[in-house]
């Protein structure tokens, strides 16, 4: 993997958006040239033409990671890859009709936008075609020797197993007290020299998968490996990349402590994501402005009660603020004034509730609360007070998710469905810390981008 901006990027995915982006720079060029040969026009020279092909091919590409066409489904299914390039073409039309309005320089772009769309659809298309299954096969997974053969070396064998990760593993070496182990793997005594026996099984990691590492840490073999050019891992780092969240069964707090991540100089970016969270607010307000109206007097007309509600949640440093939010639920839905989670199909959930929570318009009131900055777009879900008396004695760590801004959307929306348990509070819990460990504006970006695959395929809405 490559880490950007303290993000980790499959290689894969990385070469496959490298590739999409020349194919757009091709198929913008192409029908500018076409276009060109049509109207009898000489098509200038290539600088000329370098801001309009840029701006194409960065628009479909914005489209292209908000629509999800960078996911491991895409390295499997020529089908479903092709139904979100579709998408993300849409998308990037409209989004550069708003770029021409805004500068119109740009807009003699339109005359052949319609050939761009169906070259970029057609390059799109043959990419995926001839790349995606390789790109998506061993080939370019990484092999990964594991020390240990108890339950966390189970772990990362089933974690091996499920759709999108980017390694596999070459071997396991039993480690002392992992000899009757959980997974089958090879004695100690019988490898040999450890660094000699990872390079025959090709392996670029190794990672320390073992129960028990006091006194049981294999320094010497260690350094040899990793003097052979072999990278090693502890096992909360290694799932931490592969997985983009902080494993709580595996993590521990000197971990947390000495590994890189919670950095503190972030008052440039901190000030930044504050001068968007104003404006993009704002804009947004005036925008949805109708669409809020209309929909609180659809709620008033299907059942009795205010439109609008405030609910107590926690935030910033655990700070406690009242957010704002359309009814989609009946008003009596606490009546006893007990806090209660949402349920799979809620029958608390009225006819409109259902509709506006799968399309996320209950949270855009939200935006007031982001205004007065107490919350930012990007950032955990903020719980109910009660929740989290709840959560803090149920989850190690809970309490670290309150270092950073709450959000209307943020790493574990995009990654796991509406939580409605401890059990799912925990899953959401670990893509929380990785957000808090490694924030950064391009995880930010990456987060906003994907929140619209989220709108246009609801997955776990309650």
């Amino acid at each position: 993997m490559v880490r950007l901006f303290k993000h980790y990027v499959p290689h894969a995915v990385l070469l496959l958006g490298v590739v999409d982006a020349l194919s757009l720079l091709i198929a913008a060029d192409l029908s500018w040239l076409v276009r060109a040969r049509q109207i009898d026009m000489a098509p200038g020279s290539l600088a000329e033409r370098l801001p309009q092909m840029v701006s194409f091919a960065a628009a479909m590409q914005l489209a292209l990671v908000a629509v999800g066409a960078y996911g491991a489904a895409s390295f499997r299914s020529l089908r479903f890859a092709a139904a979100r390039l579709v998408v993300a073409i849409s998308l990037g039309t409209i989004f550069l009709a708003l770029v021409y309005f805004l500068v119109p320089p740009l807009s003699l772009w339109r005359s052949n936008l319609l050939y761009a769309m169906m070259m970029a659809g057609v390059l799109l298309v043959a990419v995926r075609a001839l790349l995606g299954r390789t790109l998506g096969s061993e080939r370019f997974k990484r092999r990964v020797l594991v020390l240990g053969a108890g339950r966390r070396a189970a772990q990362v064998q089933a974690l091996s197993t499920e759709p999108g990760i980017n390694f596999v593993v070459a071997g396991f070496v039993a480690m002392g007290g992992d000899a009757a182990g959980a997974v089958q793997a090879e004695q100690r005594d019988r490898v040999g020299n450890l660094a000699d026996h990872a390079v025959r099984l090709d392996a670029s990691e190794v990672v320390l998968a073992l129960e028990e590492r006091r006194n049981a840490l294999p320094l010497k073999d260690l350094l040899k490996v990793r003097t052979a050019g072999i990278q090693v891992s502890d096992l909360s780092t290694f799932l931490e990349r592969e997985t983009g969240r902080i494993d709580l069964a595996s993590v521990n707090p000197s971990w947390l402590i000495f590994s890189d991540g919670f950095a503190s100089g972030r008052m440039l970016s901190g000030a930044a994501k504050r001068a968007f969270d104003i404006a993009a607010s704002l804009l947004l307000l005036a925008v949805t402005l109708p669409v809020i109206l209309v929909t609180a007097l659809l709620i008033k007309l299907e059942s009795p009660g205010p439109a609008f509600y405030r609910q107590r949640r926690v935030g910033l440093y655990s700070q406690s603020f009242d957010i704002l939010k359309l009814r989609s639920m009946r008003q009596d839905a606490e009546s006893g004034g007990r806090a209660v989670w949402a349920a799979q199909a809620d029958p608390r959930v009225t006819r409109i509730g259902r509709f506006i929570r799968k399309v996320r318009i209950d949270e855009l009131p939200q935006c007031w609360t982001v205004l007065k900055g107490e919350m930012s777009f990007v950032g955990p879900r903020p719980e109910r007070p009660q929740f989290v008396e709840e959560l803090e004695r149920a989850l190690p760590f809970y309490a670290e998710r309150h270092t950073v801004k709450p959000g209307i959307t943020g790493w574990a929306q995009i990654n796991f469905p509406y939580g409605a348990s401890i059990e799912d509070a925990r899953h959401k819990l670990e893509y929380d810390l990785y957000y808090a460990k490694n924030y950064s504006p391009f995880l930010d970006l990456l987060i906003l981008l994907q929140t619209l695959r989220v709108v246009l395929w609801p997955a776990g809405a309650r």
